[in-house]
């Protein structure tokens, strides 16, 4: 009887933490075809999430899944909700600590479809922007600003995911590196469109930064910071996928950043090798919701 109360207990504490706690960790990971192509390395992520102990988590490539797969993944790092966008091609997922309200599901003009939830009183958008067309992805981008602008005034907004484009925040990192032949010789080999007349389109991040959405990574740099990009990781996959670039991100509405109080990529010995993108965590002071945002 005592062993059965101590495991009950022990249960209970990550979550009783996580309610306690005046902070909500959101985790946003690209797990690469939902591990079809690589199903060893689906343990250790698993084992890998249960350390992080997230409130809230962004997923992206969930190929293979459907609603109840997602919802078993959830449970073992501790969240009993969870929503899925379509359990076909590239579905994009959420899940969470706490209770998923008003889940809409986009898939007309976009390329893997658009997943938004409230929770807490946040408004997440999973992001999956088209992989390897400017053009689409401005339209995308066009969709998802055109929705924000239809929310209650003053929402909290939280764009979370792989934006598959670049940032003239990180420009100066691209300089010196290879990455405007290899997008060239994949525009000519494909038939993409990943460069704008040559050269690096920095357009679709320029639609939410003059939105007034803030970069939240970026933000929270410090003095000192390497830059690592978010993909590629060190996993042996085939063909070439060019140099470091950084091409997930977390975008926040004004008032909510100003709550943020850490953004980073994760990039370490784990995080190299378990997906072909790395994660990232940002976390954000939370203030009481209203009763139904519990």
């Amino acid at each position: 009887m005592l062993k059965v109360f101590l495991v009950l207990f022990l249960a209970l504490i990550p979550v009783s933490s996580a309610c306690a706690s005046n902070h909500l960790r959101v985790l946003s990971y690209n797990v690469w075809y939902g591990f079809t192509k690589v199903p060893e390395r689906k343990k250790n992520f698993l084992e890998w999430m249960e350390t992080q102990n997230p409130d809230i988590v962004s997923l992206q490539e969930l190929n293979g899944y459907t609603a109840d797969r997602l919802e078993a993944d959830a449970a073992r790092w501790g969240h009993a909700h969870s929503a899925i966008l379509k359990e076909d091609g590239f579905p994009t997922g959420i899940t969470s600590r706490f209770p998923i309200k008003e889940v809409r599901r986009f898939r007309e003009g976009f390329h893997h479809g658009l997943l938004r939830a409230r929770i807490k009183g946040i408004y997440y958008y999973v992001i999956h922007l088209h992989p390897s067309n400017w053009e689409i992805r401005g339209r995308e981008a066009d969709l998802v600003l055109a929705d924000i602008a239809e929310l209650p005034k003053g929402s909290l907004v939280a764009l979370v995911g792989d934006f598959n484009t670049l940032s003239t925040t990180d420009q100066r990192h691209y300089v010196k590196t290879s990455l405007e032949p290899f997008f060239a010789a994949r525009d000519i080999k494909y038939k993409e469109k990943n460069l704008r007349d040559g050269k690096f389109d920095y357009s679709v991040i320029r639609k939410f930064t003059a939105a007034g959405l803030i970069d939240l990574e970026h933000s929270k740099r410090k003095s000192g910071y390497f830059f690592t990009g978010s993909f590629p990781t060190k996993i042996k996959k085939p063909g070439d996928h060019g140099e470091a670039r950084r091409l997930d991100y977390v975008f926040a509405s004004p008032s909510l950043a100003k709550r943020v109080t850490r953004a980073e990529i994760i990039a370490d010995d784990t995080t190299w090798t378990l997906s072909d993108h790395l994660p990232i965590v940002v976390e954000i002071t939370h203030k009481q919701r209203p009763k139904d945002d519990k």
